[in-house]
């Protein structure tokens, strides 16, 4: 088996923004936050932390300033990923230049190129670096759905050591896991599946929820890897309310309008991204209050 990367709940965290910058002091809180409530791994410059929107030099200057925080405590995984294979291949060096212990790779988007294109894409990654690469399947948002057969060849490649499966197909992903055995570490990109990840031989997940609620998806995970299944189901149902919540409008949206509720200074979204409706936001304040995180 290729080893875990981390085991349990990592967090997609966002990126606290300022009106012309990052706030990196607020996000240094955020992660030693994030590390006081028991989350497994950083996730940084992610889908939640809104890279779309980032320069080139806030990407680099972000993913650095997390590696430098963290202080290898717990890993980092810096996201990577682009539509253009010669710059995922960049930032990725750099990535791993500055002390990222892996890198998050989505699929190409915009483009939609092939399975042999995301042959040719991903190989080329990973044959530039010499740190693990998880693969980030999510054809929700990028129009490109990584087949079984291409997960296959791709698990040949050593640095090629996980997937970040946000497809929400379970059978596809029961039978990714029947085609690839242990030659691809499994986790979750969606939060209301973890327990049925965990289940089909799943390490964690990377988690949306844990930005609000870092130890309890953190003890999600746990428990089952401890075999207390019941009480890993009792929590994964617990929490549907809130990480419907979360997804209510297109993720980051809520959790950054969450994560200014509980006292953080996330500052503001960066278009086309925009506020949430009015009536989406009390269904998120309800939920809050409803696992005590609000009053």
């Amino acid at each position: 088996m290729k080893k875990p990367i981390f085991k349990g709940a990592g967090v997609a965290i966002i990126t606290p923004y300022t009106d012309d910058g990052i706030n990196f002091s607020e996000l240094g809180r955020i992660i030693e936050d994030q590390i006081a409530g028991g989350t497994d791994a950083i996730v940084i410059t992610g889908t939640t932390g809104e890279s779309a929107t980032m320069t080139d030099a806030e990407h680099r200057a972000t993913i650095k300033f997390a590696v430098d925080q963290v202080k290898g405590r717990i890993p980092v995984i810096a996201g990577t990923g682009s539509n253009e294979t010669a710059y995922a291949v960049e930032l990725s060096q750099y990535a791993e230049k500055v002390g990222a212990d892996a890198l998050l790779v989505v699929t190409p988007y915009y483009n939609k190129c092939t399975q042999k294109g995301l042959i040719a894409h991903y190989t080329t990654i990973a044959d530039a670096v010499h740190i693990p690469i998880v693969l980030y399947d999510v054809p929700s948002r990028t129009g490109v759905s990584i087949a079984t057969e291409t997960y296959v060849q791709l698990a040949k490649h050593p640095n090629i050591v996980a997937v970040k499966e946000a497809n929400g197909d379970l059978s596809k992903i029961l039978r990714l896991r029947a085609a690839v055995g242990d030659d691809l570490v499994l986790y979750s990109g969606n939060d209301d599946q973890i327990l049925p990840i965990l289940s089909l031989g799943g390490q964690g997940v990377i988690s949306v929820l844990s930005n609000v609620a870092p130890k309890a998806t953190h003890e999600l995970c746990q428990a089952y890897f401890d075999g207390d299944v019941k009480k890993a189901s009792d929590m994964q149902i617990q929490y549907a309310d809130l990480i419907d919540a979360l997804f209510c409008e297109v993720n980051p949206i809520p959790v950054k309008v969450a994560m200014r509720k509980l006292g953080y200074a996330a500052g503001p979204l960066r278009m086309p991204l925009c506020e949430m409706e009015p009536e989406h936001e009390r269904k998120l304040e309800a939920a809050l209050r409803n696992h005590g995180l609000i009053k």
